[in-house]
This record gives structure tokens, C-alpha cells and sequence, in this order.
């Protein structure tokens, strides 16, 4: 998938029919896969591109100064709606310029001026630009003067309700994994980069790698069942949230993730690892000595059987 950042990256020369949708799809639950699947065979029915127009904040950061808890960071965003088959994503700062930009400017300048736009799908019910006037009856004579098409996905609904990205955010943060994957249409991950950490498993026998989660929402503190997808390949392994209670000195103030793999001595820094949570181990605790602490991440390891 390609990546555009910014409007000055964009060029109608670089896309073929592309076919865009736009939105923050914070999370990418089933309802958002239910629009990228849309998009998808859209651009196949005008032989285009599927392209994603996203926003690297929150509107409502903007718009109303206090932005939700993002599931997804938007690094991880991208690996997701890749793996979607989107052939492009642009991504473009939201701030007050953009929230004042009027969905005709936004239009013009953006999707035709920038992307060549083919073919608009809006998801069912939303819309775009200053105020939200920005919708599929808005945009006909845009549509006609510059000849795209402009499509709506229909409604999806779970037992009934819409699929609530603040509904996911609680089920997480409570760690009730299944019902967040029942929303989302897949297991909940964490993905963020590696990065150096200060040795302290590898001193315990046990290398951890301490994961930069930029700001995505966690479950409860504790020790994790995960599984991880480092390059392509996953492995089992033990995940610890939390502050390190039985280390005082340096103790981060926010939960830090520290995944061991056995078997495997990580040298994976700077690049993505992405964490799915398959079941808590136990409650992080204050051990009264590093061998009470060594001796229970020996039984930890052990329960992945």
C-alpha cells in the first residue's frame, strides 16, 4: 500500500480511477471493514484504486479540545487497512484549517485537484468538511461537474445496535477481549515499535521487548498470554503491563509493555511488533525479591504450554 502524507504529496498523476473514502476509522471495527470492503469492490467494478483519505488527530481533538482514547494509533491504522487491500492511504493533518475548510474547497482541492477522485463512497450516515454539510445529496453537482460517482455504503448493525468505536474503547480498557472481538471482526492487537529498554529482562534471564505503544488504549495492568507478529512470523509469548512495582527505582508513571518470547533473543529495534491479547495471566504484582520475581515468570512462561 502507498502512503501519502499531506496535501503537498499528492499528485492526480500518481493514482489510477482512484475510488476514495474518508474518515478517522479509529479501531477499523467491522462496521469500518464493512465500508473498506465497499470501496474495494468499487474500485474493482471502475478498474481503479481503492484510496483512504484519514487524518493523523482526531477531529474532536479540534473540534471540541478533548480527542476519545485511540484504539489505534495511526501507524497502526495503516498495517490494518493494508492488509485490507487499500492500495493508497493519504494522510492529512487535522487542525483548524482543516476543520474550517468547506466540504466544496475540501473537494476541489483534494480529492479532484490532489487525487483525480473517480468515484466517493461515503459510509452510511456520514459525512465530511466545515460542519458536516459535506454528503452524498451535497456533493451531486460536484459530482456531476467534475464526473465521479459518488456511492453510499448501506447501514451494518451487531444484534441490532451500531458498532460503537466507544464501546470498543470501554470493552478493552476492561479487558473483556471477546467482546471487543466481536466488535472489531478480529482479535484485539496492540502494535507499536521497539524500542531500548533498560536491560533489565535480559538481566533476569528473560529479554523483553519494551513496545512505544504512541498513545493506543490498553487493558488492565497484568501479566498477558499473547501472541506477537514480529516480520511476518508470530510467536507465543508472555506480555507484562504495567510499572514494574518490584523495581522502584525509575518506575514509569504509565504502564509500559514488555513482551518476552521464549526462545527468541530479540534484536528487532526500531522495528513494528503487533501484540494480540489472548488471556490474563495474572495480576502485576510487588515480588519481595528478584528470585520470588525469576521464580514466578518461570511458572508464567510455563503456562503457554
Amino acid at each position: 500500500m502507498r502512503r501519502y502524507a499531506g496535501r503537498a504529496s499528492l499528485s492526480p498523476e500518481d493514482f489510477r480511477r482512484p475510488v476514495v473514502t474518508i474518515g478517522v476509522f479509529d479501531g477499523l471495527h467491522r462496521g469500518h471493514c464493512h465500508v473498506i470492503e465497499h470501496l474495494r469492490a468499487f474500485a474493482d467494478r471502475v478498474d481503479g484504486e481503492a484510496v483512504v483519505v484519514t487524518f493523523d488527530t482526531h477531529p474532536m481533538a479540534v473540534i471540541a479540545g478533548a480527542p476519545p482514547r485511540h484504539i489505534l494509533s495511526t501507524e497502526h491504522r495503516l498495517v490494518l487497512l493494508e492488509r485490507l487491500g487499500v492500495d493508497a492511504a493519504v494522510v492529512l493533518p487535522f487542525d483548524e484549517e482543516t476543520r474550517r475548510t468547506p466540504y466544496d474547497r475540501f473537494t476541489r482541492e483534494i480529492l479532484v485537484g490532489g487525487l483525480g477522485v473517480r468515484g466517493l463512497l461515503f459510509g452510511y450516515n456520514s459525512n465530511f468538511g466545515h460542519q458536516g454539510e459535506g454528503t452524498p445529496a451535497s456533493l451531486a453537482p460536484l459530482a456531476d461537474e467534475h464526473d465521479f460517482e459518488v456511492v453510499e455504503a448501506p447501514a451494518i448493525h451487531l444484534e441490532g445496535r451500531p458498532i460503537s468505536s466507544s464501546r470498543i474503547r470501554d470493552a478493552i480498557e476492561a479487558g473483556a477481549f471477546a467482546e471487543a472481538a466481536t466488535m472489531l471482526g478480529r482479535p484485539h492487537t496492540l502494535y507499536g515499535i521497539v524500542v531500548e529498554g533498560e536491560g533489565r529482562g535480559r538481566k533476569l534471564g528473560f529479554p523483553t521487548a519494551n513496545v512505544d505503544l504512541a498513545g493506543e488504549i490498553v487493558p488492565p495492568p497484568g501479566v498477558y498470554q499473547v501472541v506477537t507478529d514480529i516480520r511476518g512470523e508470530r510467536y507465543a509469548a508472555v506480555a507484562n503491563l504495567g510499572v514494574r512495582p518490584t523495581f522502584e527505582d525509575g518506575a514509569p508513571t504509565e504502564p509500559l509493555l514488555e513482551v518476552h518470547v521464549p526462545a527468541v533473543d530479540f534484536s528487532f529495534y526500531g522495528e513494528g511488533i503487533e501484540v494480540e491479547f489472548v488471556r490474563k495471566i495474572r495480576d502485576e504484582r510487588k515480588f519481595p525479591s528478584v528470585e520470588a520475581l525469576v521464580a514466578q515468570i518461570k511458572e508464567d512462561v510455563a503456562s503457554l504450554g
